[in-house]
Formats: C-alpha cells, structure tokens, sequence
C-alpha cells in the first residue's frame, strides 16, 4: 500500500472518529421534546410565585426554611432532599428537566451549578447539570410543550417571549404585560392588561391571539369547564364563568387577595381591615372555612397539601391536608 493510500486512509479515519464524536456530543447535549400537551405547573401555583411543583408522584419546591432552595420530596412529604443551593421560585417541570427562576447567585461551582444573579434556568429532576437560559427578571413564566413563555420585568417596560426549552429560537410575543400562567392544550388564557381586562387567549400553534370573554377579571385559571378569578369591577370578589354555559357565578362577596384552586377546593385570602383569614371552600363557592386568622400569602397546592406563608415572614411556611380546616408548621 503505498504512503498516499495510508496517508487518505488515517485522514478518512480521523474524519469519521471526529464526525462519531461530535454526533455523540450532539446527541448527549440535545433536549428531547416532551409530550404534547406538556404544561409546567398549575396557574394557580404560578400566581402565587411558583414555590411548589408536582410532576410523577414527586413535589420540587423552594424551602424558604432553608432560604427559598430547591428542593424535593414525595407527594406524601417523604424523602425531603435538597436539590440546589440558591433560592429559587416560578418552579416548572416537563419530561426529565426541571425550569425555574434563581434570584440569587450562587456560592458553588463545578458541580452543575449556575452562578447568575437574575437567571431562568434548567436542570436535572436530581438538580445536577443546571443551565441558565435567560438572565431577565422573570416575573412570571410558564412551559407549554417545548417552549418556555416568559413575561420578564424590562427596562423600561415589561417583555413577553418564548424561547424553546434548549435555549433556541426566541422570540418576542408583546411589550408589555402578558401573563402566561394558565394553559392548556396548547392555549395560554390570560386577561388583558392595556385597555380592558378581557379574557384573551394565545393559540401557541402560530402565536395568534383572539378575544374570549368581555369580562373584568385578574388572575384567570382554568379547572375543568370553569375559569377562575377575582373580579375586578366588584372589589376583587371571587368567580367562576362556566366556559360552556357562558355564565358567572359569584363564590363569594369577600375581597379576594390571592386564591389557588385545585382537588375540589378554593384556598383564598381574605383580604379585611378587621378579620383577615385564609379560607377554604368548595369550587361552587359551598361550606366556606376559616383556615387560618390572619394575613397569608403564596398559597401553593399539590395533590395532598396546601403550603401557604404568612404575610411579611418569608422564613415561614405552613401546610394542611387539602380539605382540611386544621394546619401546622412544616
């Protein structure tokens, strides 16, 4: 064999080594797509900062007893395992990953951690092989299918994009306030923030918008056939529009500060100058409870508990078995 031949040989040899190694590298690093109709928590978490998260019998939550880091237990609050050393909020979960904004940076580094003040990352359901997509403040953010939609405080004004789940093909949706907190089946309903408070709804198969319900509402989420939400023109009452019917029914007269909704039961806020408490009703609105008197807020849900923090105490945190009209300190 001649010294030509060999010399095409070992190139050819090298070429093909080089080209195994980079679709290795690609098909390590690549993000698979996750299921159709993927959606990364529940509005009514988001909408009260996205501090809990349930995805395949598993919670991931922001412990504020360890300063807001992330971590993990079972649905049944077993196996508690601390997953990140930052704190962290506006927690998703889709496929094997988990998505959340991180506040603060971290000390740690090496180990799969982000260090990135203002950061929207990625990561592992172990938490290992974090990855910062974005460095905006996220004020609050949602994942539908393979994109992320995030509504980001600006400079001046607030942004709204999306950006596909391994950092890829980001585009700007809005200038100006969109929150994408509730969705389904592809569709982000949200009620309208420059000259009404509309109900809108944002089709993700093209991004294309279309108006919904002429109503006055904040904070829409959708449970079954009915959306959820305080009522703006009658001082913040709480609501249901049944989405088939087209009715509204009232659920209660009480100004609503924040509310979560989820397994058959209402937790609100209520919000008074004499007797504030945290209650619990059905979803039509029956056998309303005193949970606890007192001002409370971030009511996060799973499929088991409620978690709720007292106004002002970041370092507090509370659960109670959904239904209940009892609570303890978690």
């Amino acid at each position: 064999m001649s010294k030509k031949v060999k010399y095409i040989l070992i190139v050819i040899l090298l070429f093909a080594v080089f080209a195994t190694l980079l679709l290795v590298n690609w098909f390590l690093g690549r993000i698979p797509s996750n299921p159709p109709g993927t959606v990364g928590n529940t509005p009514g978490n988001i909408n009260n900062a996205g501090l809990f998260c349930e995805s395949e019998g598993m919670v991931y939550f922001s412990n504020p007893l360890d300063g807001g880091k992330l971590y993990s237990m079972t649905v049944d609050e077993q196996d508690v395992t601390r997953l990140g050393s930052s704190p962290v909020r506006n927690i998703l979960a889709g496929g094997k990953y988990l998505y959340y904004f991180q506040t603060i940076a971290s000390e740690e580094a090496g180990l799969g951690y982000v260090r990135s003040r203002n950061s929207f990352n990625r990561c592992l359901k172990s938490g290992k092989e974090a990855v910062s997509l974005a460095t905006d403040v996220v004020v609050s953010g949602q994942l539908v299918d393979n994109y992320l939609y995030l509504l980001t405080a600006g400079d001046p004004t607030p942004v709204f994009y999306k950006l596909k789940i391994d950092k890829s093909d980001k585009q700007v949706l809005a200038e100006y306030q969109v929150n994408p907190a509730c969705a389904r089946d592809g569709v982000i309903y949200y009620n309208g923030t420059q000259s009404n408070h509309y109900l809108y709804a944002l089709n993700t198969n093209g991004d294309t918008v279309s108006e919904v319900w002429a109503g006055n509402l904040w904070y829409p989420c959708l449970e079954g056939n009915y959306l959820y939400y305080m009522d703006v023109a009658n001082d913040y009452r709480l609501c249901r529009y049944d989405m088939n019917q087209k009715v509204v029914e009232v659920l209660t007269n009480d100004r609503v500060d924040c509310f979560n909704v989820g397994g058959g039961y209402i937790y609100y806020q209520h919000s008074s100058s004499t007797a504030p408490a945290l209650k619990v009703m059905g979803t039509d609105g029956s056998n309303p409870v005193v949970v606890a008197e007192g001002n409370y807020t971030n009511i996060n849900m799973t499929s088991r508990y409620v978690y709720f923090q007292e106004f002002g105490e970041e370092s507090s945190l509370y659960h109670s078995p959904l239904g209940s009209s009892s609570y303890s300190s978690f």
